[in-house]
């Protein structure tokens, strides 16, 4: 029995932001191992040229293009998008926003006291990804048999919530949001485009490597989160949440119940985290059936 035609095909273009490292590089590695044209943009005109380095082969005839780009940046996608239209002229086949940063307040001032925190988080990790899709969404959803696909990597912070970065977590959770209206918009129009929410585990990347300088067991590496993310994709799945080496798939479940138990049961905000609420908490996660 023949598989059916997948987004990761050879001859297929896939534009990816934050290429230069990471889940962005992870996914281009298994792109181009495919035989996957690449369209490779980060912040990081060094670590872009490592990367495409690194993936060039003399006997490869597939094509490496690399842009810095500064996502949050309407212009200079704007400025960006002819260039890649007279590339591919027939569109992109993969388009995936995964630009992220990891700001912190300014020193001496906490989350509520410097809205330039919050302002730099969105800037990159929600409208990088707005600017992202108002520059190729078009050249994604031109007309055509074969299937196609969006990747926006969210985050379970953007879930859960957990206490520490407002503006993170804020930022990737209004990405869920888009994820989830860019789905329901595309399913019945252009029912060949799949639309996917990524949400990695715990995974050792360049933001980790600032507070880890090497790799904790509990992480996965990106490319184990790439290779859980293809074969959700393949399944059709909308939410690719991914475990790691601490967090079980049931757990991750459980605890997202949890989190949304608080609206429904009109408990506290972040009970989970509450020093009043953490062993009911606990007990809670543990007794729920995520089974059905």
């Amino acid at each position: 029995m023949t598989s059916p035609p997948s987004v990761f095909r050879p001859g297929a273009t896939a534009l990816i932001t934050g290429a230069a490292s990471g889940i962005g590089f992870a996914t281009a590695q298994h792109c181009h191992q495919q035989g996957m044209n690449l369209i490779l943009l980060d912040i990081n005109p060094a670590k872009l040229t490592e990367a495409a380095n690194a993936l060039d082969q003399p006997e490869s005839t597939t094509k490496i293009h690399t842009f810095m780009l500064d996502v949050s940046q309407q212009e200079a996608w704007e400025r960006l998008k002819p260039t890649i239209h007279n590339l591919y002229p027939d569109g992109i086949d993969l388009l995936m926003l995964n630009a992220g940063r990891l700001a912190r307040p300014a020193p001496g001032k906490t989350p509520w006291q410097d809205p330039s925190y919050f302002e730099t988080t969105f800037a990159t990790n929600t409208f990088g990804y707005t600017n992202g899709l108002a520059a190729f969404l078009d050249s994604v959803t031109t007309t055509g048999k074969n299937p196609r696909a969006i990747i926006l990597t969210g985050s379970k912070q953007g879930i859960t919530n957990p206490p520490g970065n407002p503006a993170y977590n804020a930022s990737k959770s209004a990405v869920k949001t888009i994820a989830e209206h860019l789905a329901f918009d595309l399913h019945e129009t252009h029912p060949q485009v799949g639309v996917h929410l990524l949400v990695p585990g715990w995974v050792y990347t360049g933001m980790m490597q600032t507070y880890f300088p090497t790799k904790p067991a509990g992480c996965w590496t990106p490319q184990e989160t790439v290779a859980f993310m293809v074969g959700r994709m393949a399944a059709g799945s909308f939410y690719i949440i991914c475990p790691d080496n601490e967090v079980s798939e049931a757990l991750d479940k459980k605890r997202i119940a949890w989190a949304c138990g608080d609206v429904v049961h009109d408990r506290p905000a972040l009970t989970r985290w509450r020093e009043d609420w953490k062993e009911r908490a606990a007990r809670g996660i543990e007794e729920l059936d995520v089974s059905k």
